[in-house]
């Protein structure tokens, strides 16, 4: 019979981690690692006992090497992966126990469901979003500093059930996620000497808001599908601004 290993990354995370643990308390083993969690985070965690093993490791402005970390301390042949503003259904729980028994596939695309002040976003960018969260622990790296990929080598598969993902609950939160992860790419686009234009910093970003709210019928999951449109547009406004700043550097 296969075993699973979790893995969640946490950051000041004390409003979401029991939540997010009690999901997948009865995986073979939980991993944590903590990039120095400033809050009750490591108290929350102690609460689920020897069950959880927590790691604290600084996240460099790297995820991928942060998750590749967790997956070296992974002890069972399959790994899954959450972050600690998403849940694992009773649902998704049984059919990766199910699937992972099966011995056919290497990995598993899960579908991602944001939930955004009580309502489930069915359109715009997060509307249709399926993650390579699911695979044995040897078939594969993490690549990319922000949004990053699990690259893995062999057969994947798609799970049915959703995994329930609660972001940035208020617009301060959203800002500050927006601001970290536009440094990070930004940075990582300069390192492999990417160029932007002042086109692409006027341009881009209008072209992003018109698809998700338009193309992608973001509108029609109300004020929260005008949020979220405006917010990707702003990400991508910042990333292109930042990014014009450090190639202009003297």
């Amino acid at each position: 019979m296969s075993t699973l290993s979790v893995i969640i990354l946490t950051k000041n995370e004390e409003k979401n981690i029991f939540d997010c643990l009690e999901s997948v308390k009865d995986a073979d083993e939980i991993i944590v690692i903590d990039d120095n969690s400033e809050d009750r985070t490591e108290d929350v965690i102690n609460t689920f006992g020897k069950k959880v093993k927590t790691y604290k490791r600084s996240l460099s402005d790297d995820f991928s090497k942060q998750r590749n970390f967790g997956l070296s301390k992974a002890k069972n042949s399959w790994v899954l992966f959450i972050d600690a503003d998403e849940r694992v259904s009773d649902g998704l729980f049984a059919e990766i126990s199910d699937e992972i028994n099966k011995d056919n596939l290497d990995g598993y695309l899960i579908k991602r469901r944001d939930v955004l002040w009580d309502k489930k976003l069915q359109y715009g960018e997060t509307g249709n979003i399926k993650l390579l969260r699911l695979a044995r622990k040897n078939k594969g790296e993490w690549q990319g500093k922000v949004h990053e990929a699990w690259n893995v080598n062999g057969k994947v598969g798609e799970l049915d059930n959703e995994l329930i993902h609660y972001p940035h609950q208020t617009i301060r939160e959203f800002l500050s996620e927006i601001n970290l992860y536009s440094t990070i790419r930004a940075n990582e686009l300069h390192e492999k000497g990417v160029r932007i234009s002042a086109l692409h910093i006027v341009f881009y970003p209008k072209l992003k808001f018109l698809s998700n709210y338009f193309i992608k019928l973001g509108f029609m999951d109300g004020l929260q599908g005008l949020v979220v449109a405006l917010m990707m547009s702003l990400h991508s406004f910042l990333v292109r601004g930042k990014l014009w700043l450090l190639q202009n550097e003297r």
